[in-house]
């Protein structure tokens, strides 16, 4: 018998709140009021994102992105900084105890990127797990997508979706990116470098370590479409049976309350600079 999740499509939201909805479920599924749970959604306005230790001075262009009118948020979890722009976002929370869920972060990616995997292959698209050869690729930029980490999905050795994890209250949190268009103009504007010309070269190698999905197929999809194709994707890929959840006006309640949060300045800037402070 097949376990069930629920299943939430709450389409396009701000970033703030994206980041809230997701730590909301999180604290839910830890208190046992709800089972895992798969969502997807959207990005309105355009955001940025930053992993929880990452540092806005220095890297991230502040300027650039209120030209583009883009939000930056910093996520619950590590990595570095995404543009979630034209893209479908995943969460997925599920409990550590879970019976298919490894001890390792690591081991878990690569169970709940089989669902990324199907949701490709649903597509009629071939992408394979990546296997970095070197540590190494994680230091020096501050771009998510200029290197794939272990068991993120890679389409022609390019990377196609960057996923990121963080456990806490007994609960894994992972959540990433699909992007279905990427426009490397935009992306390298939201980033400082010491000057245009190493920004331009940057960007150009760029092109050959990143895919979207309409790059590479013969017609563009929707953003349903996309949605269609990775949800049945991770119904096969993990063997689960998703059921569709409605947000009850009590967990929208703390939806609400911890947008604040995400909204601060304290906690969008100052977080990565305290703790690098600590380290």
């Amino acid at each position: 018998m097949k376990d069930t999740w629920f299943f939430i499509d709450s389409g396009h939201c701000t970033p703030a709140f994206n980041m809230a909805l997701d730590e909301a479920l999180l604290n839910w599924h830890s208190a046992g009021k709800i089972p895992p749970v798969l969502r997807f959604y959207g990005w309105e306005p355009a955001g940025i994102s930053i992993g929880f230790f990452q540092k806005v001075d220095g890297q991230i262009d502040m300027e650039g992105a209120k030209n583009f009118g883009i939000e930056l948020v910093r996520r619950q979890t590590g990595g570095k900084a995404v543009l979630h722009d034209c893209e479908l976002t995943y969460s997925v929370i599920v409990s550590e105890e879970h019976p298919d869920m490894p001890k390792t972060v690591k081991e878990a990616y690569l169970v709940l990127s089989r669902g990324l995997f199907e949701g490709y292959k649903e597509l009629g698209i071939k992408a394979e797990f990546a296997m970095p050869k070197s540590e190494l690729a994680k230091k020096g930029s501050a771009v998510c997508f200029e290197e794939p980490s272990w068991y993120e999905l890679v389409i022609d050795g390019k990377k196609a979706a960057g996923s990121a994890q963080t456990r806490k209250s007994g609960v894994i949190l992972q959540h990433g990116s699909i992007p279905l268009e990427i426009d490397d103009i935009k992306l390298f504007d939201l980033f400082l470098y010491p000057n245009e010309e190493v920004k331009q070269r940057a960007r150009k190698a760029f092109g050959n370590r990143a895919v979207a999905i309409n790059d590479v197929l013969p017609h563009p999809i929707s953003f349903d479409e996309a949605k269609a194709a990775f949800k049945k994707g991770f119904e096969q890929g993990l063997e689960i049976e998703l059921i569709p959840f409605e947000l009850p006006p009590s967990l929208l309640e703390e939806v609400l309350h911890l947008e604040h949060k995400y909204k601060s300045k304290e906690w969008n800037y100052s977080r990565g600079r305290k703790e690098v402070r600590q380290s």
